[in-house]
């Protein structure tokens, strides 16, 4: 939110807790996970590819004029100041009266007043924040934008502070007052996010100890999310001649030649092995910072937090991750096992994990064909989905190079509603890239729709933010899958399919599992980089089965996974969405007209309803055991047909 292969590339726009006030949700400790390629002076100019790749043709480059011209724009230091004005103003305004006010006659015209007020400052703190990321992202080792990058995040939180009382007083109202309240046509827009908040009650703490979890956060798991982009982005690994990057490096396991898939890994191991000690001491201290914030907060399992942004009960997760660890034989295992049969081999290097098929196509997907096959699938479905997405490429919402100091992977990030989102990839030609544009740009429509809800409630839980993201992939590859008539290259391409949603479901259920066991384990005291290694390995092994070798170096690929830094347990979310697509899809090709507007709809409510809510229409229940199990027979029943076709 990528990517791409969803081993460790996609990053997230995530959604902090409302108890920490919005506009920290905005501040770019959060928004560190949105980067881009943007000029010291200039985003709007952005640093020509180091190495253009001809055959993919020219790739967009975003322009982040839009949000603004440069980091040296007045408009940034004018914005910076309005922000701390603006939250000094509404402490001034409200701090203390929200309980009084709130119960007076005109209690309900009179917070939601104060409400919108709040919500505009999030939208303007957002705009900063958004804009900070995305050009740390294109240059994370450039010292002028990782100064203003850090600048702007200290101002954030800065201000912040002032804004930090609202969403405790507010949950300190009676609640026979704020239903009155709630009367009021003014309010009732908000009543989803004042819902939302309210969930948040048992966990806040008292102010001081609010403000301080907020301020030491720059210099706690912020300062170390950072320490990471910095470190990832500045890493170099040894492939024949040539030193490179992580991105063209985790790429060459995709290659088809088989001795540079395995000079990229045992390049990754090498170094990563290097600095196992700087990645060890990042886990560790993120981990320790988790532990303390839940114990304070009286959260009694180490994902409840997420559980609880992501708005879906424990105990719904928790049926997700045994359906499916109980079907990675009839998954992982058995796909590994053909796999390997067509390489001739009795097991696979885990290099080879991702590696072409045999009879796969070899040629590189030039952009403007990656353009035409999105576009195409998302028009044979709905042309509104189309249009908002081909904005995306005609408004250069979209920066595609590989460049020296960008960030890895994949992702869209929503910015805020008065502006719109950006796409950023790392696009190689590749046919998972391709299916990488699908994605992102399914999150990209995703955020267009959800915007006219406002900057309080137009982010989407994460669980629904992966739906829109893989129902894209879904419709490109189904529009691929009927124009390709060749058997073997239907076969390669089902195969591919088949790929992602392992790396989708099955890896991202055992990257649950590894990050569990981290944070359990971290309660008892520090974990060695040989224990983590232990630890992934575990789940590695569990998960990819026996027709994969794991050799030594494997052991610290944990490493360079950006969800377990930015944001803990994110990564069930994807084997969330891939499930429920699957379901979702099933509904699309049996149902009658309208499918598409209802889905449209769906996209557009944002985080305005709960997931169980958006579902009903389609008929579907993610608290039914079942409903897992029919999400992951879709996979099977194309393993199924890989082995018919031998």
């Amino acid at each position: 939110m990528k990517s791409r292969s969803k081993t460790a590339v996609r990053k997230p726009a995530t959604k902090t807790s409302a108890a920490k006030t919005s506009i920290a949700k905005t501040s770019i400790a959060k928004t560190s996970i949105a980067k881009t390629s943007a000029a010291r002076k200039s985003a709007a100019k952005a640093k020509p590819s180091a190495k253009p790749v001809s055959k993919t043709g020219k790739l967009p480059e975003w322009n982040l004029a839009d949000l603004y011209s440069g980091i040296d724009a007045p408009e940034v230091a004018r914005d910076l100041e309005k922000m701390d004005a603006d939250c000094v103003a509404f402490e001034t305004d409200y701090k203390g009266k929200l309980a009084t006010g709130t119960a007076n006659e005109d209690g309900g015209k009179w917070l939601a007043e104060a409400v919108r007020r709040y919500e505009a400052i999030d939208d303007l703190a957002g705009r900063l924040g958004s804009y900070a990321g995305l050009v740390h992202a294109g240059d994370s080792v450039d010292p002028a934008i990782s100064k203003f990058y850090g600048d702007v995040s200290e101002r954030l939180t800065a201000a912040s502070t002032h804004l930090l009382f609202f969403a405790l007083e507010l949950n300190r109202i009676d609640d026979d007052i704020l239903t009155r309240a709630l009367q009021a046509p003014e309010l009732a827009h908000y009543r989803p996010w004042i819902e939302d908040l309210r969930k948040e009650k048992p966990y806040q703490l008292d102010d001081k100890l609010e403000q301080l979890f907020l301020e030491k956060a720059q210099t706690g798991y912020s300062a170390f999310n950072r320490l990471f982009d910095q470190t990832i982005s500045s890493l170099r690994f040894k492939v024949g001649a040539k030193e490179l990057a992580i991105e063209p490096t985790l790429n060459f396991l995709q290659d088809r030649d088989g001795a540079k898939r395995k000079a990229a890994a045992e390049a990754l191991a090498k170094t990563f092995k290097a600095n196992e000690r700087t990645f060890a001491l990042i886990t560790n201290t993120l981990a320790k910072d988790k532990d303390i914030s839940d114990r304070w907060r009286g959260f009694k399992d180490v994902a409840d937090s997420r559980h609880l942004n992501n708005r879906v009960e424990r105990e719904v997760v928790d049926a997700l991750v045994a359906s499916v660890r109980a079907a990675y034989p009839k998954l992982s295992h058995r796909y590994y096992a053909l796999k390997a049969k067509w390489f001739g081999k009795k097991k696979l290097a885990y290099w080879d994990r991702n590696a072409p098929l045999p009879f796969a196509a070899t040629d590189v997907i030039g952009w403007p064909d990656a353009r035409n096959m999105v576009l195409t699938a998302y028009r044979g479905f709905s042309p509104k989905m189309a249009d908002i997405a081909e904005r995306f490429f005609t408004d250069r919402w979209i920066d595609a190079p590989v460049r020296q100091g960008k960030a890895p992977g994949a992702f869209s990030h929503p910015t805020t509603p008065s502006a719109h989102p950006y796409v950023l990839m790392n696009y190689q030609g590749k046919p998972r890239d391709v299916m990488t544009l699908a994605h992102e740009l399914g999150h990209g429509v995703h955020q267009v729709l959800a915007a006219k809800n406002g900057a309080l409630m137009a982010p989407t839980p994460l669980t629904l933010a992966e739906t829109a993201s893989v129902f894209g992939e879904m419709l490109t590859f189904k529009r691929l899958l009927a124009q390709t008539k060749n058997t073997k290259q239907r076969q390669a391409l089902l195969a591919r399919k088949v790929e992602d949603m392992i790396n989708t479901v099955v890896r991202q259920i055992a990257f649950y599992s590894f990050e569990r066991a981290v944070h359990t384990e971290r309660k008892n005291g520090e974990l060695t980089a040989t224990r983590l290694g232990e630890l992934w390995l575990s789940v590695q092994g569990e998960s990819l089965g026996p027709a994969i070798e794991i050799k030594a170096g494997y052991e610290n690929y944990w490493m360079y996974i950006p969800h377990f830094i930015h944001s803990p347990f994110y990564v069930y979310a994807y084997a969330f969405g891939d499930c429920l697509v699957n379901s979702l899809y099933a509904v699309y090709e049996h149902a009658a007209e309208g499918f598409a507007e209802r889905y449209l709809d769906m996209l557009a409510a944002g985080g305005t309803k709960h997931y169980s809510e958006l579902l009903r229409p389609f008929g579907l229940d993610a608290k039914d055991p079942k409903f897992w199990e029919g999400g992951l027979s879709v996979i099977a029943g194309m393993i199924d047909e890989l082995e018919a076709m031998g």
